[in-house]
């Protein structure tokens, strides 16, 4: 009897331990997998696809689109834009193993053109991992592309192990090459693992 009861309490730990895992499994969006796209507003489509295409080296996987309502609230109750907007086209590019993106051209009565900095709320930018950021940096250089400082070396932190260089598409989306080819020294504490070359390989 004493053993069942040993048992039984036994079962009664492993029960509330697992509802414990399912109680912190279920915080979040029901059934989340990944990050599947990055949107991005463009102001002219056909020269993003050719940077994204030929530059970057990104594959084009397919295109759709205009979409308009000339008389309703469509867009605006589905985009959150100006209801008389016009999304002339969608193109979705796939680049090596990370997250699609997924480009935009818009007309829009009140739309602005200005780019944000990263300093800026909702400043962005896209990096695209690399195994060799000298040999990325001379490329951009032999292409022509605009960069800023770098390949920088980061040395310090939890984010030592990594090196960055930022440059531009032509009309002025910042966008970043990165390479960890050992890691990064917050990895060895343990813990959430971000996203690298080497989880795909496994």
């Amino acid at each position: 009897m004493k053993g069942f009861r040993g048992a039984a309490k036994a079962l009664s730990v492993l029960a509330a331990s697992m509802l414990t895992v399912v109680s912190a499994a279920a915080d979040g969006i029901p059934g989340l997998k990944g990050t599947d796209h990055i949107g991005v507003t463009v102001p002219d489509i056909a020269e993003a696809e050719r940077f994204f295409v030929d530059v970057v080296g990104c594959e084009r996987a397919m295109g759709f689109g205009p979409f308009r309502d000339d008389e309703g609230t469509f867009m605006q109750d589905l985009l959150n834009v100006h209801p008389r907007t016009v999304l002339n086209q969608i193109v979705l590019v796939r680049c090596g193993h990370g997250s699609n993106i997924e480009l935009f051209e818009y007309d829009s009565p009140d739309q602005e053109n200005a780019i944000p900095k990263n300093s800026d709320i909702g400043g962005h930018h896209i990096a695209f991992y690399v195994e060799d950021i000298d040999a990325a940096a001379a490329y951009f250089k032999e292409k022509g592309v605009r960069t800023l400082l770098g390949p920088f070396p980061v040395q310090e932190g939890p984010a030592a192990g990594q090196a960055i260089l930022y440059f531009f598409a032509p009309w002025g989306l910042q966008l970043e090459a990165i390479t960890y080819p050992d890691g990064m020294a917050y990895e060895k504490n343990g813990g959430t693992v971000l996203w690298t070359p080497k989880s795909q390989a496994e």
